[in-house]
């Protein structure tokens, strides 16, 4: 999670909301990304996605079975939705995202009978610093 906030304060440093996302798979880091919808001007370009992407590129399949994903918030629905059709095991994020956040609000994405693939989810890693990092760049814009 300490990567994801190194990636998240480089997205800052772009002038893209801060958040960062790293993939695993193993003991490996496969994949590293931040936010970058700006920049690309791609509002697909979340950190996860950008992630997701890179990994499937790295392992050859658009399959991430066996590997974890990493954020420093908690990923939105576009995001969740990636994450279950990349058929990733698990998800480990810092801190939630209340408004539009898919796992820890009125929504759990994940927990939704309908769904073969059941994702592991792991929250509120390191939360007060993934907190800070998103508050501190809104707070700076205003």
């Amino acid at each position: 999670m300490r990567r994801c906030l190194d990636l998240a304060r480089q997205a800052a440093e772009h002038a893209e909301v801060p958040v960062g996302a790293l993939i695993v798979k193993g003991d490996e880091i496969i994949a590293e990304a931040f936010n970058q919808p700006i920049g690309r001007c791609d509002p697909t370009a979340h950190a996860e996605i950008c992630a997701i992407r890179l990994a499937s590129s790295v392992v050859g399949n658009y399959r991430l079975v066996g590997c974890t994903l990493y954020s420093s918030i908690e990923p939105c629905l576009m995001c969740a939705g990636a994450v279950m059709h990349a058929r990733l095991d698990r998800i480990v994020y810092g801190a939630p995202e209340p408004r539009g956040g898919a796992v820890s609000g009125e929504t759990d994405y994940f927990a939704a009978l309908q769904h073969l693939h059941k994702i592991e989810v792991t929250g509120d890693v390191l939360s007060e610093e993934c907190r800070d990092v998103i508050q501190k760049f809104f707070r700076d814009r205003r």
